[in-house]
């Protein structure tokens, strides 16, 4: 990156570059897959099987997920006849999702990117899913996130969302967007309450927003009450 600020994307990146986790970070985090994170399950959302008991029952169609980790969510929507698109920033989580994959015997198209690097087709996916993305990123890249599932989400499509509830036992920094800055770290992710993802995504029609439903580890599904799902529709 460049010392001079020419344009809005230079002032992007230098941001990026003060509160951004290195792809390092996350190759490490992915490296033990023994460590006790409770995402690291292979089973998905459960706030994603319950849209699909109801909003998305009986729908195909083509799907992206935005920060797929190992590859649990990505691999329930091609379960369900979904042609998938999942990317990741972490090379090692890429390729443990990829062998739980092929375990199912699954095609799923895993891409090994930034997803604001990523020129995404307009109108291409009729679903865009976000499982534990949207808390890692900065406020300054909000506008683009938001921007970027405008564009790849068909008219009527849904966009859903699990991130971080503020203050929850998981993680969720209780900051404002102007004190990411003062300290420069998003705190380990930012918590966000129903109203905020309200007003965050207020240009879509809002369908649910609820804390995850807390389920015992031996359900099929992933829960855990520390976290806030949404589901969104593009108007």
């Amino acid at each position: 990156m460049q010392d001079t600020i020419n344009d809005n994307e230079d002032l992007l990146l230098m941001l990026d570059a003060l509160l951004r986790e290195p792809t390092s970070f996350w190759d490490d985090f992915y490296s033990n897959r023994e460590k006790g994170i409770p995402f690291f399950v292979n089973k998905p959302d459960e706030n994603l099987a319950s849209y699909f008991n109801n909003v998305l029952s009986g729908t195909s169609g083509k799907a992206l997920e935005l920060g797929c980790g190992p590859g649990r969510n990505a691999i329930y929507f091609a379960e369900k006849g979904y042609a998938v698109d999942a990317v990741d920033l972490s090379e090692q989580s890429l390729r443990w999702a990829i062998e739980r994959a092929k375990e199912r015997n699954l095609k799923i198209n895993f891409i090994h990117n930034n997803i604001f690097d990523i020129q995404f087709k307009e109108g291409a996916y009729d679903v865009i899913y976000d499982s534990g993305c949207f808390h890692h990123i900065a406020p300054h890249r909000r506008m683009s996130y938001i921007q970027l599932v405008q564009k790849a989400l068909k008219p009527g499509g849904y966009f859903a969302i699990t991130c971080f509830e503020q203050g929850g036992k998981l993680g969720g920094a209780a900051i404002s967007d102007w004190e990411v800055y003062r300290l420069r770290s998003l705190q380990g992710g930012l918590g966000f309450t129903e109203e905020r993802l309200r007003t965050i995504f207020k240009d879509f029609e809002e369908i649910e927003i609820r804390k995850m439903r807390e389920l015992e580890r031996s359900n099929e599904l992933f829960g855990v009450s520390a976290l806030l799902t949404a589901l969104f529709r593009k108007k």
